[in-house]
């Protein structure tokens, strides 16, 4: 039985508090004013807003094993960083071919298809070097051991080989199988990543390692369920992003294979799978149980 969060727990202060945190020591990551075109790029699409869902998981994992926010924020920008950089890139032509991201014209809309691109792989670069040589207060092996998680994560072993295999899955049928692995690499990756990561700065010992990457894994695979509701029920006005683009891709969706009812279904029981690994640290970690409810209860 998972415990209730608590209920003094004020999460809309936490997670508006957790934003302005984030968007701050995003504003201040960036630091390159040269070229001119690239910096605003960059800028244009990591400042855009958004959940900041990421990062914020990353600062509560750290909490959570008694580290810091000022340790761990470093890596909490990188990884939004990486997020950005997926985002620009997923939505070029020859990925999503979007037009909309975050409620205005995508990067490549406004920069031109090769800029976009540039301005992805900077941001992907940056972000490895915020990690590596601005975080001070992290001993060189843990951050070894976080440059490992993330490369893991970024590349062909996570959001990059879920991208092809969801390219190559359009206008076919595919199984649950497949499509779970998808989005365990193409968006759960990240997100688990973000967790292990803040764990690993805040010094966990390995059973709360093991119980961080249960909960990873579980909320990160709801996360996309959850998308994938969302692109059947809610609008582009409130997505923020083109509504209903994976029927006009043809792209197979957890509702598509198993419905609407039976997918949300899925999504909460993995949340709950992910909550009960942290019942040990029940009180300690009520930010990362209420980010998990958050993920199911979103509505963009």
């Amino acid at each position: 039985m998972v415990a209730a969060v608590r209920t003094e727990f004020d999460f809309a202060a936490y997670l508006s508090a957790a934003r302005q945190s984030v968007e701050l020591a995003l504003d201040e990551s960036l630091g390159i004013e040269q070229p001119n075109s690239l910096s605003e790029a960059m800028r244009y699409s990591l400042l855009a807003g958004g959940k900041r869902l990421r990062p914020i998981l990353c600062l509560a994992a750290c909490q959570l094993a008694g580290g810091t926010i000022t340790a761990a924020m470093p890596t909490a920008v990188a990884i939004e960083m990486i997020h950005t950089m997926s985002l620009i890139h997923d939505d070029l032509p020859a990925m999503d071919n979007d037009d909309l991201r975050r409620g205005r014209p995508t990067n490549h809309k406004v920069y031109g298809e090769a800029t976009a691109i540039l301005a992805g792989d900077a941001l992907l670069t940056r972000a490895f070097e915020l990690v590596a040589l601005r975080s001070p207060e992290v001993p060189a092996e843990c951050l070894l051991k976080v440059i490992g998680e993330l490369s893991l994560a970024s590349g062909a072993q996570g959001l990059v080989g879920g991208q092809i295999v969801d390219l190559e899955s359009e206008g076919k049928e595919v199984d649950l199988n497949t499509l779970e692995y998808i989005h365990l690499h193409k968006t759960g990756a990240l997100l688990s990543a973000s967790v292990i990561a803040g764990g690993l700065i805040g010094g966990a010992n390995d059973e709360l390692l093991k119980a961080l990457s249960t909960y990873a894994r579980g909320i990160g695979l709801a996360f996309q369920i959850i998308d994938d509701i969302l692109d059947v029920t809610a609008s582009s006005d409130i997505l923020g992003k083109t509504a209903g683009k994976d029927l006009i891709a043809d792209k197979t969706t957890y509702p598509k294979l198993l419905g609407l009812e039976a997918s949300r279904e899925r999504a909460d029981q993995l949340v709950t799978q992910a909550k009960q690994g942290l019942a040990p640290w029940e009180d300690r970690a009520t930010p990362l149980l209420a980010l998990a409810d958050y993920i199911t209860g979103r509505d963009r």
